[in-house]
């Protein structure tokens, strides 16, 4: 198995998607359309993938840019990488130049500005998709590394309700982000970027934002290549757009929108490839909608009513199938959840009616959980004392909801591949009982309760990542009251599977380098199908170029070479996570190594 999951990506994938649903339907006879992608819609994918676009007719090589697909991890954040067209023009292959995050979701938005090789457009309200990374197999016994404070005072609470994991700086590691009911305002903390899992403390300076600032979204908003974030502030009726300066700071505008608003997402609404906001608001019973400019500035379009009762839940994704992300929209006093499907012009139709969410929905969050290709949803339903799941029929209308009772108060609903075994596991966070419950997933949809954590006082959520760049999901709980956050640490069994690095393709393959992390020097291990030459290339976490090495002439079978951790200019490497691939001709294969001091 650890070769599998590691493996995925750069096999040939059953799932991989053949569309013909709505985006080819509303076509006009010479539009551009994508006919199939990879990884698959809602599938696995290796931490290594390309992302493969394939299209009806070859397509103009000066629209296959950065500015019309777009391609975003919500905890690796934008990465760099170069374009490949093939197959006559017809297959369009991104590479990145580092992994992604282990178990995050990806979304690739295609924008109507790439055309075919004759000047058609791409179907009217593009096309865009998600895939979710492999992670390594764990054994969920989480590990507490340490407990940490948001307070600049002891005794002045700052009340931590959201929290926003992604890489803000640049270096390869996940930070944190926490957004803050009371003291209004937003408090980075950045990983130390050395393997420890542990965050950089004091946290950086509190930069100011809306009163009751809690729901929140990541993205590239004005495509510059760092994370940006998006708040909701339910005590001001605004929304806070923060665009990302690279070094955890932001430059940070409030938008007024709709009366009390609560959940908050970004997605392509348009067509246009950037990422748009949509946000719930209760208090005016509708969503309010912004359309992105294309450079992070954004105007808000006439509310939608999505059909529920008070607007408060609020997730996106491709609920369908069409290569549109939609809407998913749980309602607080109804109680009910809605699909609406993205119609790519900034208009909606309902899948259905209103339906049975469980209770009065606070949260609601998406994932297949039961292997189908199609995203189900969980809710949290906050004072009705439970969550939910509820699978997804196959066009976005829901079954019947299966319940988890906590037996109290339950603002938050996470999902994420705990074990690694390629599933959705669940947690949910009982602010009056003052636990998290870990659901495990029997890849069926099916939970049971693994374990509860408790908390110093009362949970807001759970931020499931990558703390450590060991690749299986570690846990930062917030709790609101004590306005800490626990940093846990998903720890291995003997039995558990060393993670091995991408296996490349056939005539070059990889084997972990040891030791890893290292200070000084590591062994590489690789595979050649034939003798010859090889090459080493060493990327920093943002695809820069750092080292190209040749490794001289290879023999049949495994190679050993030893890297010692310095640039071309023999100058140390900083610690932090780099990437390197060994290549012979065209054939390639990549890893991943930490370097630590």
């Amino acid at each position: 198995m650890s070769r599998d999951w590691f493996a995925l990506g750069r096999r040939t994938l059953v799932s991989a998607l053949f569309l013909t649903g709505l985006a080819t339907s509303t076509a006009r006879a010479v539009d551009l359309t994508v006919t199939a992608v990879n990884p698959p819609m809602n599938g696995l994918a290796a931490i290594f993938a390309p992302v493969r676009i394939t299209f009806d007719r070859a397509v103009m090589a000066s629209t296959i840019n950065g500015t019309n697909i777009r391609v975003f991890g919500k905890g690796s954040g934008a990465p760099t990488g170069s374009f490949q067209i093939t197959e006559a023009g017809k297959v369009v292959t991104f590479t990145p130049n580092r992994s992604w995050g282990a178990g995050e979701t990806v979304t690739v938005n295609i924008g109507t500005g790439v055309r075919s090789s004759t000047g058609d457009q791409l179907v009217a309200g593009g096309f865009a998709w998600n895939f979710r990374v492999t992670c390594a197999p764990a054994s969920i016994s989480y590990q507490l590394i340490d407990t940490i404070s948001n307070r600049t005072t002891p005794s002045t609470q700052t009340r931590i309700y959201g929290a926003a994991a992604c890489d803000f700086n640049n270096d390869g590691s996940v930070d944190l982000c926490t957004v803050n009911e009371v003291s209004a305002d937003i408090r980075v903390f950045l990983n130390r970027d050395d393997g420890t899992g542990l965050m950089t403390t004091p946290f950086l300076s509190p930069q100011p934002i809306g009163v009751e600032s809690s729901p929140n979204d990541v993205g590239d908003f004005d495509n510059d290549g760092n994370a940006d974030l998006v708040a909701a502030a339910t005590g001001t009726n605004d929304i806070w757009v923060m665009l990302g300066n690279g070094n955890g700071t932001f430059d940070i505008t409030g938008i007024t929108v709709g009366l009390d608003p609560h959940g908050i997402v970004t997605l392509d609404l348009d067509g246009d490839a950037d990422l748009d906001i949509a946000v719930a608001c209760a208090g005016s019973g509708n969503l309010s909608i912004l359309l992105n400019l294309g450079n992070g500035v954004f105007v808000p379009q006439a509310p939608v009513d999505a059909g529920v009762t008070t607007e408060y839940g609020l997730a996106a994704g491709d609920m369908n199938r069409d290569g549109r992300i939609d809407l998913v929209v749980g309602g607080r006093d109804g109680p009910h959840i809605r699909t609406l499907l993205n119609n790519g012009n900034v208009t909606f139709t309902p899948a259905g009616p209103a339906q049975d969410s469980g209770g009065s929905t606070w949260v609601v969050t998406l994932g297949d959980l039961n292997g189908d290709g199609n995203l189900d949803a969980t809710t949290a339903n906050s004072f009705s004392g439970n969550g939910a799941r509820i699978l997804n029929l196959g066009a976005g209308t829901f079954g019947v909801p299966v319940i988890n009772f906590t037996g109290s108060h339950t603002v938050s609903t996470d999902l994420g591949d705990l074990d690694g075994d390629g599933d959705l596991d669940w947690i949910l966070a009982s602010f009056g009982g003052g636990f998290w419950r870990i659901l495990r997933n029997d890849g069926a949809g099916n939970f049971t309760t693994f374990a509860n954590i408790t908390a110093a006082n009362n949970p807001s959520c759970a931020i499931i990542l990558d703390l450590d760049n060991d690749l299986d999901l570690d846990l930062a709980l917030t709790d609101e009251i004590a306005d800490v956050i626990q940093l846990r640490k998903n720890t291995r069994t003997s039995s558990t599977s060393v993670p091995e690095p991408d296996p490349g393709d056939a005539r070059v393959r990889l084997a972990p380098n040891a030791p890893n992390p290292f200070a000084i020097s590591t062994v590489l291990r690789y595979h050649l199908a034939a003798a010859g030459p090889a090459r080493l290339t060493l990327f920093d976490a943002r695809g820069a170029v750092r080292l190209e090495r040749d490794l001289g002439a290879g023999r049949e079978g495994w190679n050993e070479a030893s890297f010692e951790a310095v640039d071309a200019a023999g100058t140390p490497l900083a610690s932090g996570i780099y990437f390197y691939e060994v290549a012979m001709g065209a054939d390639r294969a990549r890893g991943k190594l930490t370097i630590r001091r």
